[in-house]
Formats: structure tokens, C-alpha cells, sequence
């Protein structure tokens, strides 16, 4: 017995058209060039304002010395008459300590100079309580 006869498949007359392989993506964003300008342009913007703010904290630095310099005599004198006002109420009381002992001097200098010589916390505050004194030392330390 013969084999049938099969039509093989064929190619139509002049071949198939061709093959698109390639991609054809379409273009997204925005190039290489333009974003590295970007980023310049964003770190050239912020040098800007890094530089105007340091300039404005500068200034305000100097107006808050200003100021400093400018209070700084007025708060001396405070604490210079809150330390005679204390040296004052130590001799007071010194004096009226010390009434009955002989030959003693109130308000005798310990040191052996005629210059002045700041009294330290323990010198002004030792007639008072402590808690003055620890008051004065450590201010508002008891709460933190």
C-alpha cells in the first residue's frame, strides 16, 4: 500500500514579513543629562540657604552677646549687693554671736592682704540654714 500524500506546509510565495524583536519602550522621566542638572541645581539651592541661614544665626548670635555685654554690669552690681547685703547680716550676727567674748574683732579679714577678696558660698552662707546655701549652689539641679 501506498502512503498517502501529505501536503507539507509551506512558506507562502515570496516568505513571511519579518520579525519585530526589538523593544519599543517608550521613553520615561527625563534624561540623564536633565536629572544631573537637577541635582546640581538642588544642592546649589541648598548652599544658598545653608549660607543665609548661618548669616542670620551669626547676627543673632552677636545681638545675643551684645546683649549679654550690655546686661553684664547691672547683674555684677546685683550680685556685689546681694554679697555685702549677706556680708552685712553675717556681721550682725557675728557681732551679736561673739558680744561676750574678749578681745574679739567682728568682721576680722582671715587673709593677710588689704585687697578684696570675694567671699566663697561656705563664707557667706555659714549662719544661715543649708538649704540656703544648698539652694544657692545647686539652684534648680533638685529637680532635673
Amino acid at each position: 500500500m501506498a502512503a498517502p500524500k501529505v501536503k507539507q506546509d509551506m512558506a507562502p510565495p515570496g516568505g513571511y514579513g519579518p520579525v519585530d524583536y526589538k523593544r519599543h519602550l517608550p521613553r520615561r522621566g527625563l534624561s540623564g543629562y536633565s536629572l544631573f542638572a537637577l541635582g546640581i541645581g538642588s544642592l546649589l539651592l541648598g548652599y544658598y540657604t545653608l549660607v543665609k541661614w548661618n548669616r542670620e544665626r551669626r547676627r543673632l548670635l552677636i545681638e545675643d552677646l551684645e546683649a549679654r555685654i550690655a546686661l553684664m554690669p547691672l547683674l555684677q552690681a546685683e550680685s556685689d549687693r546681694r554679697t555685702l547685703r549677706l556680708l552685712r547680716q553675717n556681721l550682725d550676727e557675728e557681732a551679736k554671736i561673739m558680744k561676750d567674748v574678749p578681745g574679739w574683732k567682728v568682721g576680722e579679714s582671715l587673709f593677710h592682704t588689704d585687697r578684696w577678696v570675694p567671699p566663697t558660698l561656705d563664707e557667706l552662707y555659714y549662719l544661715r540654714p543649708t538649704s540656703e546655701m544648698d539652694n544657692e549652689k545647686f539652684g534648680l539641679q533638685y529637680y532635673v
